[in-house]
């Protein structure tokens, strides 16, 4: 991993802690699996810290042109499916 993920410097330390969890479950999504639950328990966090529509594109766009893992289809898989696990 040779990029850095997006993050608000008005955030407190938790709070980017919280949202680095949330890209790092993110990445397993792609590399390995993840459980849905978690997927969904990370993000409604990432929801209280970005609450924003428009700042969360910014910042899922951000992390997608670093990383190449575009964070939207994990998401979305997690909530529209039963499964345990997500593997992207």
């Amino acid at each position: 991993m040779n990029y850095s993920y997006p993050i608000d410097e008005t955030w407190s330390q938790q709070e980017i802690v919280d949202v680095v969890n949330f890209f790092t479950l993110i990445e397993r999504a792609y590399e390995k699996n993840v459980r849905r639950d978690d997927i969904l328990a990370v993000y409604r966090r990432f929801k209280q810290i970005v609450p924003s529509k428009s700042e969360e594109k910014q910042l899922f766009a951000a992390f997608t042109k670093a990383s190449g893992y575009a964070p939207y289809p994990v998401v979305k898989q997690a909530r529209n499916t039963e499964e345990k696990n997500i593997r992207m």
